[in-house]
């Protein structure tokens, strides 16, 4: 006889956490993880995105109403020309653009059942009550040049193109920048702390522990470089880039050099032959370059973690927390741990980003819609990581003296040096110098030679007195090149 599975009994009084307010975030970046990434929000959030469009939507009404910067009229004939106190007025829109904005927007949208759409509604609302805050005015018969031969895109592709430049410039390259810096602080102060190196996890030639961070600090920067000097670009032409019904309402306009000015205006770069949507390539660009940034710091992070692992690294204990719910004494590379997870999600996206967003079927698709609408979350994660990597940084202090005896037990690393120097000495005419690689890896391959015997060694060889007194005087923990002089002369 089988018997039935047991299943644990349900409460069917339990709280749905779906009905519970304030709203429960869904993921983690605004729920556990929302002070890390908190000041994206102001620019890649969907209110950010909305508020960036009724920007971009009102910087168009004033230019078709009082003309390019430089120019000499409207752009539109008949337009009424806007005062000072008219156009303070309507930049005070997206200012202004706070929670009971967002509600009032979101109720539009409701009806229109089209978020473009309700940002022209939104603003008209207000242009419709201007005369009650400037007394007389000319705003209202200018209503009608709110969204004037635009699509919804030429609106997007500009509010999305002033959204990451923000959140890129002003919020995650700050913090990365500032990330390289406290690596290269590092690097300096560490310059000349010998360390062992390990190739395919083996002994090898020593290092200093300053110039492995170096490394790491200048593959980071050489991407923050390219990231820096991004462009982000925009175009306003109409529903198939054709410039269609500009031309046909305003034959007289020069309407590509309307569209440069204003999109420069914006502080853009203006791309001039698209669809309906800017291409995105600019985007698949940034998003790569931040990739390869976020894949370098992922190898950071596990090299941290290593060196932690092999007790290089000791961290420092945070009075109160705790390691592990059952092993009292563990201080566990948590913050390594969590960039490592974070970077990988980040990269997921950006690259999901980077691949589909250059892409759209014919003139127009809206896969890139809903695509463009997890761009926070991949700089999110991003931000999160170097968030975490600061922190656990941080946190951290050299063991020199476990370093020290990790050199001191492996002097078989010597062998390159001294049958680099008798190869030398061959080539100078020294005899008795044959077969050098050969005798040194019978001396060391697979095991070890402490220094008494590596000494035994070199001094038996009938090496030149200079040399011979060099490789004598060599230990492990002084064969580390000119490290220190590396970090010195190249971390820029």
């Amino acid at each position: 006889m089988t018997s039935k599975p047991q299943h644990a009994p349900t409460n069917d009084t339990r709280v749905d956490l779906a009905d519970v307010t304030p709203p429960i975030a869904l993921g983690p970046l605004d729920g556990r993880y929302r002070g890390a990434v908190a000041p994206l929000v102001d620019h890649l959030s969907e209110a950010a995105l909305n508020r960036a469009r009724i920007h971009v939507e009102v910087e168009w009404l004033i230019v078709l109403c009082n003309g390019v910067p430089g120019g000499d009229g409207p752009v539109v004939p008949g337009a009424p020309s806007l005062s000072d106190a008219e156009v303070a007025y309507l930049r005070q829109i997206p200012a202004t653009f706070g929670a009971d904005q967002i509600a009032e927007l979101g109720a539009i949208e409701r009806e229109t059942v089209h978020d473009v759409k309700a940002v022209e509604y939104f603003i008209k609302r207000r242009i419709a009550v201007a005369p009650d805050e400037l007394g007389e005015t000319n705003l209202p018969a200018a209503s009608e040049l709110v969204h004037f031969a635009c699509t919804s895109e030429d609106i997007n592709n500009l509010s999305y193109a002033l959204m990451v430049r923000g959140a890129v410039l002003d919020v995650w390259l700050p913090a990365a920048e500032a990330l390289a810096d406290q690596l290269a602080a590092m690097a300096r102060e560490h310059a000349d702390v010998p360390m062992l190196s390990r190739t395919h996890g083996q002994p090898a030639t020593p290092t200093t522990m300053g110039k492995e961070i170096a490394v790491l600090a200048h593959r980071l920067r050489r991407q923050l470089r390219r990231v820096a000097g991004a462009e982000f670009l925009g175009k306003l032409n109409g529903a198939t880039g054709t410039y269609g019904a500009h031309t046909v309402a305003v034959p007289g306009a020069d309407w590509p050099a309307v569209s440069k000015a204003f999109v420069e205006h914006l502080g853009l770069t203006w791309n001039p032959l698209t669809t309906q949507i800017e291409s995105h390539d600019w985007q698949a660009e940034v998003y790569a370059d931040v990739a390869r940034f976020n894949r370098i710091l992922h190898n950071l992070a596990t090299d941290v973690w290593t060196y932690i692992s092999l007790g290089f690294f000791t961290q420092i204990p945070v009075a109160g927390a705790t390691g592990s719910s059952t092993m009292p004494h563990k201080v566990n590379p948590i913050r390594f741990e969590n960039a490592e997870a974070n970077l990988e999600v980040s990269c997921s996206l950006l690259d999901t980003l980077s691949a589909t967003l250059v892409t759209s079927r014919l003139q127009r698709d809206l896969t890139d819609s809903t695509t463009q609408r997890n761009i926070g979350p991949a700089f999110g994660h991003s931000l999160l990581a170097i968030d975490n990597v600061r922190r656990g940084l941080k946190a951290l202090a050299v063991n020199a003296e476990l370093m020290a005896d990790d050199l001191d037990h492996n002097w078989e690393v010597l062998g390159e040096p001294v049958q680099s120097a008798m190869r030398a000495a061959s080539v100078a005419g020294v005899a008795g110098m044959e077969n050098p690689y050969e005798r040194l890896k019978e001396l060391t391959r697979g095991q070890r030679v402490d220094g008494e015997r590596m000494r035994e060694f070199v001094a038996g060889l009938g090496l030149p007195e200079d040399v011979a007194g060099r490789l004598a005087a060599l230990t492990p923990a002084t064969y580390t090149g000119i490290a220190a002089r590396l970090v010195e002369d190249y971390l820029d």
